[in-house]
């Protein structure tokens, strides 16, 4: 089994959502997160002050797959999070050791 951690830009959570139903992905964790990379900020006005800051809204996704399934989630998450922009984001792929359905008790990829 792998977990898999995107961090995307916002407005591109629905069409990534939809996209991994579509091949199969029945859950996912989203948290809202801010972050920074050679992005490096972004100046906003408030108030009609102008100021800078370094931390941009992400949204994490986190899931968990069968090894099978992995590489097309990663691909379906890479070209739907796609904008050819600098920020849109990156994704992590690790080995997850175990899972388990709290309800059923089920374990491994029955549990997913």
């Amino acid at each position: 089994m792998k977990f898999i951690i995107a961090v995307i830009k916002p407005f591109k959570l629905d069409e990534v959502r939809e996209a991994l139903s579509g091949i199969g992905i029945a859950g996912m964790t989203v948290t809202e997160v801010k972050g920074f990379g050679r992005q490096k900020g972004q100046t906003e006005i408030y108030r009609g002050a102008e100021y800078s800051t370094n931390m941009l809204p992400k949204v994490k996704i986190e899931l968990a797959t069968s090894d099978a399934l992995a590489p097309q989630v990663v691909e379906t998450i890479q070209s739907v999070a796609r904008t050819e922009a600098i920020g849109d984001g990156k994704i992590f792929v690790l080995d997850l050791a175990s899972a388990t359905r709290i309800r059923t008790g089920e374990t491994g990829d029955t549990a997913l």
